[in-house]
């Protein structure tokens, strides 16, 4: 069901296709290859949007497997600067993830002089094709399919698909020599000393602060988080990676308040408690994966990491 399109490239100028033309690639599920296209996907059908990257793999976190990198079968998705899911269709879902689009879905603008198509046909049609539970108790969106669209990635491919990732245009050499170079340097720390930050705690500790939106936080010193992880650098599940360190004894500010997600894999709605999201707080992939990946997810901070700083809001 795939139609042809043009290859797609960071900076790449693109048009969300209409709502009739993105049906016509879809499934009965509502999806191509396996990875849907979600409601909260259809406010930007007709508008335009720079290329960020494109998806050479990808990590999935949260699963039974644990975390692990993977590859879309068919090397035709990219991502679009900027934009993320609210959430909004699926119950509220806070875990914005970054918008995996087919190049089915998209169509390159040669000439941006050229008014955009306003999309003017086909979005009953395709609304009631899009489904956002698979029953329920599980919900349906891509992060709930991402092991159903993507495969494995064997640790043998690891090296190509970083010379891919230079190829495409997503790193420069000396980016992606640096960031191989940071996850060997905490690869072997880790297999040396253990998981970075690793307390000794059996049951990890909570501390609710109720941050709200808009207040300021500082991040506490390192030594004072140790005392809340376990051995394996966990507080109650949530792990402290290596990268988050950098934002010790910075001031900070809250972004919003986390209390439910929807797992990949799997469809289920998380849960959380006395967590927030930090504004301009990502994950650093590099630090634990291979050649680093292109998701760029929101980084969890539990409250208990975090100090209030007096009159901030």
């Amino acid at each position: 069901m795939t139609t042809m399109t043009a290859r797609l490239h960071p900076g790449d100028l693109v048009e969300v296709k209409s709502p009739e033309e993105i049906l016509s690639t879809l499934d009965t599920e509502g999806t191509l290859d396996h990875l849907p296209f979600m409601l909260e996907m259809m406010e930007f059908c007709g508008r335009r949007f720079q290329v960020s990257k494109r998806v050479v793999k990808t990590c999935t976190s949260g699963t039974k497997a644990g975390t692990s990198m993977r590859v879309f079968r068919a090397d035709d998705v990219v991502l679009l600067e900027g934009l993320r899911c609210s959430g909004a269709d699926h119950d509220g879902c806070q875990k914005a993830c970054m918008i995996f689009w087919r190049e089915a879905w998209l169509r390159k603008i040669v000439n941006p002089a050229v008014p955009a198509r306003v999309p003017a046909e086909g979005k009953e049609q395709l609304q009631s094709r899009l489904k956002t539970k698979r029953d329920s108790q599980a919900y349906f969106c891509q992060a709930s399919e991402i092991l159903n669209a993507t495969e494995h990635m064997p640790r043998r491919e690891r090296f190509t698909t970083c010379l891919s990732e230079i190829r495409e245009g997503n790193f420069r050499v000396w980016e992606m020599v640096l960031t191989i170079g940071t996850w060997l340097v905490w690869r072997t720390r880790r297999i040396l000393l253990g998981a970075y930050g690793r307390g000794t705690n059996m049951s990890t500790p909570v501390e609710s602060l109720n941050l709200q939106a808009g207040e300021f936080v500082e991040v506490k010193p390192m030594e004072k988080i140790t005392e809340t992880l376990n051995k394996a650098a966990h507080n109650r599940g949530l792990f402290f990676s290596p990268d988050m360190r950098l934002l010790c004894g910075q001031r900070q500010r809250v972004e919003k308040k986390i209390e439910k997600i929807i797992v990949d894999g799997t469809g289920e709605m998380r849960k959380l408690h006395n967590t927030v999201f930090l504004e301009g707080s990502y994950c650093g992939c590099a630090h634990g994966a291979f050649g680093g990946c292109p998701r760029r997810e929101y980084v969890y901070w539990r409250e208990i990491w975090l100090r209030r700083v007096p009159n901030s809001r």
